[in-house]
């Protein structure tokens, strides 16, 4: 009768027909700045009754996330129009990714080459390629998704967006010595110390 659950196929990011494949650029790389190296990569975030597509650039160095989208369907445009908006922040050195169809189509190449971007690929079967971006699909699940049941994707937007802001601005990241994205990635950490004088002051003086 062609009834069957709703849920997210295996695999549906990869890539079945002959495709572009551009070597892993990362092994052994020193990572040692900001827009150095980001990488991108989909999830799926379950609804109540269904799902989408969860798209994020993630800048390695600081682990912030620059931008992200949501969609109900796999179709690349999702994420080109994320890259568009996270490359008028900034620009890579290299951006990583899987081989999936979103990534080795025309226009994702296109993209990356006009803006001066080398393009680096995981290898096939090797996650941790792209350790940071897993590492947050595991904080975006674990710390928000597995809590909640999203009725709608405007829901789930609305949780991610509240999310992602405390993930890059509030969160204290052990691996970052207890500084958030934010402050790595933008250079804050001198602002945050001299914020942390002033309440001391404040709380003498009073």
């Amino acid at each position: 009768m062609g009834i069957e659950a709703i849920y997210p196929k295996p695999n549906l990011s990869l890539n079945g027909k002959v495709h572009p494949v551009f070597p892993y650029l990362l092994k052994g790389l020193d990572i040692n700045h900001p827009n150095q190296v980001w990488g991108i990569d989909i999830t799926y975030i379950r609804l109540n009754g269904g799902f989408v597509y969860l798209v994020a650039v993630i800048d390695w160095y600081s682990r912030l996330v620059v931008d992200w989208e949501i969609s109900i369907s796999l179709d690349r445009e999702f994420v080109i129009s994320c890259l568009k908006r996270a490359f008028l922040k900034a620009k890579p050195e290299i951006l990583n990714s899987d081989q999936g169809v979103q990534m080795t189509s025309e226009e994702y190449i296109n993209l990356l080459s006009e803006n001066g971007v080398q393009i680096s690929m995981d290898h096939r079967g090797r996650c941790f390629d792209n350790i940071f971006t897993e590492r947050l699909w595991r904080s975006v699940k674990y710390e928000e998704v597995y809590l909640k049941e999203y009725s709608s994707p405007k829901d789930a937007k609305e949780n991610l967006t509240d999310y992602f802001e405390f993930y890059n601005y509030r969160r204290l990241h052990q691996s970052l010595n207890d500084l958030t994205p934010a402050e790595v990635y933008y250079g804050l950490t001198q602002i945050r110390k001299e914020a942390k004088k002033t309440q001391i002051l404040t709380v003498l003086v009073s």
